[in-house]
């Protein structure tokens, strides 16, 4: 939703690129990095009622972080979980002799969580178990190992196993998410791409500049990521950042536009926005044999590429029909398809890993949103009820999204699931916050030592 052109409040200058809205991406005040937090403003009704006890450390001197309490935050902060305080439990058993079920019916406990840590050698073994209170049985239990740097990934990891085992979803607990910051100093600004942990935890700068940060995305493999910046004669040009070695290549640096870069799903070619022949269109780059192909020609504007999970075609947002709509094109032959038919503005579109809806910015009364479009029935469902909504980028496991919002005049980060039935708020400490974009896949799994499915 970017794309059209970013404009200030007031003295901010105004950079064309090829989209159908406006951003306060380059006028926000004065902020500073920082850390993400999570709000939930809205979970499910009736939650599961569950309680994470503190994990035990059998070793010498003390843990650098509470694995428990990260289990116990990404559970209640997924709005699917009613998590019993420490401060109210009559126990707090370590492993199964010491688990007294009457007390934890007492309690109005469903599901119970407890586990160990001890050295194993240089690294730390983690052990957890999840227990049935009203069946009185246990119904997993898992073994993990990892280093003591890796603790708060072992923490999400357990997260993301309980969160599976107990509705049927993969959990997200351990992806990343993608987004930039923007500090003025006076005339100045400096813009930062930033990666943080799902939670907002862990937060790294990657990239700083004195020119704007756009349309970052990730490759398929996590490793690499793609934005658009204008630090070259301040102008928009694409780049290929590789997150392990720091290194970083222009991609493209054509007269005009060069935007919306998307990878596709084997991460070989990527998708992009040029107007070097004269007009915004779509292209697709080769990225080992640097071949570039022009995907559509059309007077009007079309923008904001994403593939279809089977790297087979692109949805885009074109203007060809007289207002910003959604479009399909088959890459075998070229055959277009529009998608969206409801209201006068509908961008920045993504389809789900099934195919069943797209994922959009729709507006409404004049009022950005974020949108399910049921591709079957024609059915729009509006998920947010902010106000310039837009950025919207699904979670691998395809329950939520992550957008940029407007909470009073402030820029921030939002998720919501699929359904629309949990909703919490990840604003900074400090400062504002756009252009979102979540990882494709978790960035750490561990093998489990040992494991058991009894029940």
């Amino acid at each position: 939703m970017q794309d059209e052109g970013i404009k200030s409040r007031s003295s901010c200058r105004l950079f064309i690129l090829p989209a159908f809205a406006l951003s306060l991406a380059l006028c926000f005040a004065p902020a500073a990095w920082s850390e993400l937090r999570i709000e939930v403003t809205q979970g499910v009704d009736n939650g599961l009622r569950i309680a994470v006890v503190p994990m035990q450390w059998r070793g010498r001197g003390r843990l650098p972080l509470d694995v428990g309490g990260v289990i116990n935050s990404d559970l209640r902060l997924s709005g699917r979980f009613e998590n019993l305080p420490v401060s109210q439990m009559l126990s707090l058993p370590g492993e199964a002799r010491e688990v007294y079920y009457r007390d934890w019916r007492l309690l109005d406990v469903e599901y119970l969580v407890i586990g160990y840590l001890e050295p194993a050698g240089t690294n730390i073994q983690l052990h957890f178990e999840l227990y049935n209170v009203f069946k009185r049985a246990m119904t997993l239990s898992q073994t993990i190992e990892g280093t003591r740097e890796q603790l708060r990934d072992m923490g999400h990891h357990v997260s993301d196993v309980i969160f599976e085992q107990l509705t049927g979803i993969e959990g997200a607990f351990a992806t990343r998410i993608m987004y930039v910051t923007v500090e003025e100093s006076g005339a100045e600004r400096l813009f930062r791409l930033n990666i943080a942990d799902a939670d907002g935890h862990r937060a790294q700068t990657i990239l700083e500049s004195k020119e704007p940060l756009l349309s970052a995305t990730w490759a398929p493999d996590g490793k690499r990521v793609a934005y658009v910046s204008f630090e070259r004669n301040q102008r928009p040009a694409i780049y290929l950042h590789d997150l392990q070695t720091g290194t970083r290549e222009i991609i493209t640096n054509f007269t005009g536009l060069n935007s919306a870069p998307a990878f596709s799903p084997d991460g070989k070619q990527m998708a992009m926005v040029l107007s070097k022949d004269g007009n915004p269109d779509i292209y697709i780059l080769d990225l080992q044999s640097r071949r570039l192909r022009r995907v559509t020609r059309h007077y009007g504007i079309d923008t904001e590429p994403s593939w279809t999970p089977d790297g087979e075609a692109l949805i885009f947002t074109s203007n060809r029909g007289g207002k910003p709509q959604i479009y399909q094109i088959r890459l075998v032959d070229f055959q277009i398809q529009r998608l969206t038919f409801e209201g006068d503005y509908n961008a920045r579109a993504s389809l789900l890993s099934d195919g069943s809806g797209l994922i959009l910015v729709h507006r409404r009364d004049g009022i950005f949103h974020i949108a399910l479009l049921d591709l079957k029935r024609g059915r729009f469902t509006v998920l947010t009820e902010t106000s310039l909504d837009e950025s919207p980028s699904v979670a691998p496991n395809g329950s939520m999204l992550i957008y940029a919002t407007l909470v009073d005049d402030k820029g921030i980060l939002a998720m919501v699931s699929i359904d629309g039935g949990v909703k919490f708020n990840l604003p900074s400490t400090r400062g504002h916050v756009r252009e979102p974009a979540w990882s494709p896949k978790k960035t750490m799994q561990f093998e489990p030592v040992a494991q058991d499915f009894p029940g």
